[in-house]
C-alpha cells in the first residue's frame, strides 16, 4: 500500500518533468524557426530587385558601391578556401589526438590533456585573429619566402591555419568520444590476433567509431564556415574570387560583419544583402548537416 501511494505522488511530479523537458526542445525548435522566418523574409525583400540567377552566378560582389552588383561567389570562394585551410589543419591533428588519448594515453593524462585542449575552444576569436595577423602570418611570410611566393599582409592561409587550430577542440573531443564507445571485446580480438596497438588502433577502433568522426568533422567544418572575426582581422574584407589560400578574401561572414557596422540604412537594398548572404550561409551550413547525418547513418556500427 505504501509503495502504490509513493507511485501516484511521483507520478505528477515525472509528468512535470516531462513537460519542462518538452517546453526545452520546443524552445530550442522555435528559436531556429524564429531565425529561419527573419533571414527569409528579409532575403524575399533582397531577391524581389535582384535575381537569383544573377545572385548565384555573379563573380562581382560590390553591393556598396554606385553600380552594385550582387554575386555571391566571390564571398563563397573565401569561405571554402578559409574552410578547407583550416580542415587541412584541424582534421589530422584532431584525429592524432584522438587516438592517442582514446588508445594510448593513461588515465591521468587523458584527465589533464582533455580539459586543457578543451580551453582552446572558449578563448576569444578575436584573440585568435590578432594571433594569425601579429604571428603566424609574419612567420608564414618569412616561410614562403625563399620560395618565391609573396605573402600579402592580409591572407586566407594564415586565417585558415588558425582557424584549424581552434577547432581542434572540437574534432579530437567527440573523436575520442566515439572512439571511446567502441566495445572493448573488440580491441581485445584484435590483440588476440597478433595485432599491436596502432594497428588496432587504426585498423579497428578507427573504422569502428568513423560514424563519430564523420560527425565531428561536419560540426568542425560548420564552426569554420561561421567563423567571422579571424577572417576579418586576418583574411582581409576585398570580396575578391579566391584561387588560392596565399590571396587576402572576404568571406560570408566577413561581408554580414562589414554592412551590419551600422553605416547602410535601415530597410535599403545593400541591408537587405546581408540576408541574402546569411541565407546563402544558413543553406551550405544545412547541406553540411545533411551531408554529415547520411554519412552517420550508412557508416553507423551498431553493438
Amino acid at each position: 500500500m505504501e509503495r502504490d501511494f509513493t507511485k501516484k505522488r511521483a507520478r505528477p511530479f515525472e509528468r512535470a518533468i516531462e513537460v519542462l523537458l518538452f517546453a526545452a526542445a520546443a524552445f530550442a525548435v522555435a528559436i531556429i524557426a524564429g531565425i529561419i522566418i527573419a533571414v527569409v523574409s528579409e532575403s524575399v525583400k533582397f531577391f524581389a530587385q535582384v535575381s537569383v540567377i544573377e545572385f548565384v552566378t555573379s563573380t562581382v560582389w560590390t553591393p556598396t558601391f554606385d553600380n552594385p552588383q550582387y554575386g555571391i561567389a566571390p564571398l563563397l570562394t573565401g569561405t571554402f578556401m578559409s574552410t578547407l585551410v583550416a580542415l587541412a589543419v584541424a582534421v589530422p591533428l584532431g584525429l592524432l589526438v584522438a587516438v592517442y588519448l582514446s588508445e594510448f594515453a593513461s588515465s591521468r593524462v587523458r584527465e589533464t590533456i582533455k580539459p586543457t585542449l578543451e580551453l582552446l575552444a572558449g578563448v576569444p576569436t578575436v584573440v585568435y585573429g590578432y594571433f594569425a595577423l601579429l604571428f603566424v602570418t609574419p612567420l608564414l611570410q618569412d616561410a614562403l619566402a625563399p620560395f618565391g611566393i609573396d605573402l600579402p599582409g592580409f591572407n586566407l592561409l594564415s586565417a585558415g591555419m588558425v582557424m584549424g587550430l581552434m577547432i581542434i577542440p572540437y574534432i579530437a573531443s567527440l573523436s575520442e568520444d566515439a572512439m571511446r564507445a567502441v566495445p572493448g571485446a573488440m580491441r581485445d580480438g584484435s590483440f588476440a590476433m597478433g595485432a599491436t596497438r596502432l594497428e588496432t588502433a587504426l585498423r579497428v577502433v578507427v573504422p569502428a567509431a568513423l560514424s563519430g568522426i564523420i560527425g565531428a568533422v561536419i560540426l568542425g567544418m560548420s564552426r569554420a564556415v561561421g567563423e567571422t572575426m579571424i577572417v576579418m582581422i586576418a583574411g582581409g574584407q576585398q570580396p575578391t574570387m579566391v584561387a588560392s589560400p596565399t590571396q587576402q578574401g572576404a568571406t560570408v561572414t566577413a561581408f554580414i560583419a562589414q554592412i551590419a557596422l551600422g553605416d547602410i540604412p535601415f530597410g535599403t537594398l545593400e541591408y537587405s544583402s546581408i540576408f541574402a548572404a546569411g541565407l546563402a550561409l544558413l543553406m551550405l551550413t544545412l547541406m553540411f548537416n545533411f551531408i554529415a547525418f547520411a554519412l552517420q547513418r550508412r557508416f553507423r556500427e551498431a553493438y
